[in-house]
């Protein structure tokens, strides 16, 4: 959902899009699943198959025809020290994905195209330009276009993403899939921190202006809220979620401000499952159907490589001229 992605979000990240379980840092402790309720006639939450199904469920559908949309709607807030918070603009989009069934006959492949469009708090229009008010200048806006960012779901954590060969993180030994669900009244949830550290796509030296260092430094933060009754459901192929999502990431390329102390805070919600236009304003997806209408699909096919925004950026701009 995302300047320097895992994906963003499950049904995209999302839900972009939403995500790269194998990077997150929050463990599944035993006491969280040892609740009876997670072990269910159809699904038990315990077991490497049963999160397998589950994520596949979640983030995608297991009717191979099918395709899953994800949404996120939310606001991005400047951080500075010295000062109080500043909710710049909103940020909305989707990651329309497919499950293909995996080569090795265990598990899925997940393909996934995602676009996140940054937007007027007021007006609710579309942002092509903006007024930064730390600089006074105004500069062009770069919406989110991901195509592809795909990964895999099988009963291991899959690898931490290369980001075109720049995060050269060693793969981990590989590790059962258990994820930390935990039981709620009538709800299963589950969250999910990501932390992540690698050479930035913009080094410095030939993006003055749009480059935050030599290092990425990016975390993001997950909420999923289901309905446990539809999670024991064999005869559903898809499961529908609600919650959050949060990051917290260098300024924006785009947005012009170099090695200036500070940082973006985005905080949206999340889901799936519900009418698109209930959840995102119209003017958002007017733009999108307009000018991104290959995204109102998901891919049919696995391609490599999978790159988040931050080096999709470095591919598709030009440095801005120094001032």
């Amino acid at each position: 959902m995302d300047w320097h992605r895992r994906e963003i979000l499950l049904g995209g990240l999302t839900g972009l899009a939403f995500t790269n379980w194998a990077s997150a840092s929050t463990p599944a402790g035993p006491a969280l699943l040892a609740d009876d309720v997670l072990r269910g006639p159809y699904l038990d939450l315990t077991t490497p198959r049963g999160n397998m199904l589950a994520l596949a469920r979640m983030s995608g559908n297991l009717d191979l025809s099918q395709q899953k949309l994800g949404w996120y709607n939310g606001y991005v807030s400047g951080v500075r020290p010295g000062e109080p918070l500043r909710d710049l603009f909103g940020f909305a989009g989707f990651g329309m994905s497919r499950l293909l069934p995996h080569e090795s006959g265990t598990g899925y492949r997940k393909v996934l195209r995602e676009v996140g469009i940054y937007y007027d708090l007021k007006s609710l229009e579309p942002l092509e330009e903006y007024l930064n008010p730390y600089t006074d200048e105004t500069v062009r806006v770069v919406p989110v276009a991901n195509d592809p960012f795909n990964t895999t779901i099988q009963e291991y954590f899959p690898p931490p993403p290369s980001y075109g060969g720049l995060n050269k993180t060693a793969p981990p030994p590989k590790v059962p899939l258990i994820l930390p669900w935990k039981r709620q009244g009538d709800y299963i949830t589950l969250e999910r921190h990501i932390h992540l550290f690698y050479r930035n796509a913009l080094q410095p030296d030939k993006w003055p202006r749009e480059s935050a260092g030599e290092m990425a430094r990016v975390s993001e933060f997950f909420t999923y809220f289901f309905k446990a009754s539809d999670f024991q459901d064999s005869k559903r192929t898809s499961v529908g979620f609600h919650g959050t999502w949060s990051r917290v990431t260098p300024w924006l390329p785009w947005m012009l401000m170099g090695q200036a102390d500070g940082h973006c805070q985005y905080m949206t919600y999340q889901g799936s499952g519900q009418n698109i236009e209930d959840v995102l304003p119209r003017k958002v997806l007017d733009f999108i159907e307009r000018k991104y209408p290959l995204y109102l699909n998901a891919p049919t096919e696995w391609v490599d490589p999978s790159l988040s925004s931050i080096e999709r950026y470095s591919l598709e701009q030009q440095p801005a001229p120094v001032k």
